[in-house]
């Protein structure tokens, strides 16, 4: 496990307000539960916090990924529109990414969610490994950053995962 991922995953998840923090995890444990060869990049893309589930250490090799602001959690595909999508459930209009917004941890349950997401994990270039554990990692532009100081840094040098609304707690994940 990289436990400067870990911390930074942390510090990310500790910018919600505590029912998102909650939120959070508690989709990243079912997510793990349901790819658990799947390694987590973690990152801010913007304005949105990332939990990128992937076959390798590449972004480019992602099967899902949780997407996070103030205004809700989304589960996007990196391949959606190649997806079957028999109840129109995804959303989105660009060349490649679909998503679909998570109310509650169950929306991971419902059929076509998981039909979306068995759909995903066969399409992947490179595929999820048949055993072993997957590890959290932390991005490609914190490499430069050996600890959670240097990256906490980095992160409020770029500004890119401020939304106003985000509580400022303190709180730990």
């Amino acid at each position: 496990m990289d436990k400067t991922a870990e911390a930074q995953l942390k510090t990310f998840i500790a910018k919600f307000e505590s029912k998102n923090q909650a939120f959070i995890r508690a989709l990243r444990g079912a997510l793990k539960k349901r790819l658990p060869t799947a390694n987590e990049l973690v990152y801010d893309n913007h304005n949105f916090f990332v939990i990128a589930y992937c076959s390798t250490e590449r972004a480019s090799d992602a099967v899902l990924s949780l997407a996070a602001d103030a205004n809700g959690i989304g589960l996007h595909f990196y391949l959606g529109a190649r997806l079957p999508d028999p109840h129109k459930i995804l959303l989105g209009s660009g060349v490649q990414n679909r998503f679909v917004r998570l109310e509650s941890v169950d929306t991971l349950s419902r059929p076509e969610i998981e039909a979306l997401i068995a759909a995903a994990v066969t399409q992947t270039k490179t595929p999820l490994a048949a055993s072993g554990n997957g590890e959290t990692h932390h991005p490609f532009y914190f490499a430069e950053a050996e600890t959670p100081q240097k990256i906490s840094q980095v992160t409020s040098s770029r500004r890119l995962f401020q939304p106003a609304s985000l509580a400022t707690s303190t709180k730990r994940s």
